[in-house]
């Protein structure tokens, strides 16, 4: 759908569709999610920002149980994980969705410090995340 929004044209975003009975990999603890407006306290910023930090893909943000929600762990310490951002883009341009971006970052890997490429994003093997999800193209 298209509208008029301050003289320019809009497209209104489809909302995310959660597959339902679809066993996703993740944060599955609710303790372990943060609501939109959760993070914008965290980061003290305005939920307009968090809004436009998910459209830039700056953040990750999956439908459950009807809401838009981030895992904590990708939100520490007042700051988006600094590699994070990169990782997404380089997995947008492989094709991933944000549900298939969020398996990745959550599947088990033995190989990484944490064992999954999100623990391992706030580590001192970011970059090997990194070269790894720019394998994903190949």
């Amino acid at each position: 759908m298209v509208t008029a929004w301050q003289g320019g044209r809009v497209t209104e975003p489809v909302p995310d569709q959660a597959v339902p009975g679809l066993e996703l990999a993740g944060p599955t603890d609710p303790a372990g999610w943060l609501t939109l407006p959760d993070v914008a306290e965290r980061l003290d910023v305005s939920i307009s920002k968090v809004h436009q930090m998910i459209r830039d893909r700056e953040l990750l943000a999956v439908r459950r149980d009807g809401v838009r929600r981030i895992p904590a762990d990708l939100v520490a310490n007042q700051t988006v994980l600094k590699h994070l951002p990169g990782v997404l883009n380089l997995l947008s341009d492989n094709g991933y969705d944000d549900e298939a971006a969020l398996r990745w970052l959550y599947e088990q890997d033995d190989t990484l410090p944490g064992n999954t490429p999100a623990a391992a994003l706030s580590g001192d093997q970011a970059r090997e995340v990194k070269r790894r999800a720019q394998a994903e193209g190949f």
